[in-house]
């Protein structure tokens, strides 16, 4: 499928460009451009994606100076309003660079474009134009290209190989007494195996904001959890009963320490 030769203004154009067929193409169905828009166009200014760069925590993606200039005031998702990061949401950011590339295959010139604004805006400030600019749309060499090998598929975000154990923490309540405590906006968490279910503890006290005196009792199935266990330890002796959908699940409840 090939997109239409129409020309944008900027990256905020939204001409109805429409997915033509080829000749070869004539059993395929024509789709309007307008109907990818939802998964092409920045939430927050609402034009083509320019440098995508998705939130690791829920995974929705703006262009990079969009999400970046948002973060100034707020550290929530701008379409979930998840928290991203209580105070360095820009932690938790990651360039998307096969969904950039999808936006400047199916929107015709979108790509020359902005390296031409990009040329522009150093050059009218006296400031060197940055190599990645001038060669924003310049393909390797023919020669090079066949000497490199394919590359692998990227993910938009790696994780590290030490965190081995994804947990789902599901609060069942607090007891009668117990006050002041926040929701818990995060619950599924990926750790490494060596923690202890007294790390998970403190990361419920802090995200929470726990006073000292309330305690924090952890359940594994119908196992009441020690301090000191750690979480590949439990997940080998619980086995499958423990897991759902990949993911160890831990029930947690807030009481009062008895007298």
């Amino acid at each position: 499928m090939e997109v239409s030769s129409v020309p944008f203004g900027s990256k905020k154009s939204e001409k109805n460009v429409s997915m033509e067929k080829t000749d070869g193409d004539s059993d395929e169905e024509t789709l309007p451009l307008n109907q990818f828009y939802p998964y092409i166009r920045c939430g927050l200014c609402c034009g083509f994606l320019i440098d995508a760069t998705t939130i690791t925590e829920c995974l929705h993606t703006f262009c990079k100076s969009c999400i970046v200039k948002h973060f100034f005031y707020s550290n929530r998702c701008p379409t979930c309003s998840i928290v991203v990061h209580q105070t360095q949401p820009h932690y938790n950011i990651r360039p998307d660079r096969q969904l950039q590339d999808i936006v400047y295959k199916m929107v015709p010139f979108l790509e020359e474009l902005e390296r031409e604004q990009m040329c522009q805006f150093y050059k009218e400030r006296g400031l060197e134009v940055p190599k990645q600019a001038t060669a924003f749309s310049s393909p390797p060499p023919p020669v090079v290209m066949k000497k490199k090998k394919e590359a692998p598929t990227q993910a938009v975000f790696t994780m590290p190989p030490e965190l081995d154990v994804s947990l789902m923490l599901e609060f069942v309540g607090a007891e009668e007494g117990v006050q002041h405590y926040k929701p818990l906006e995060r619950r599924f968490v990926r750790v490494s195996g060596e923690a202890t279910i007294r790390h998970v503890e403190l990361f419920i006290r802090k995200k929470m904001e726990l006073s000292p005196s309330c305690q924090v009792d952890v359940v594994c199935g119908d196992h009441l959890l020690d301090h000191f266990q750690s979480l590949k330890d439990i997940q080998n002796s619980v086995g499958e009963d423990a897991l759902q959908d990949g993911l160890l699940v831990l029930h947690f409840g807030l009481v009062l320490p008895s007298s």
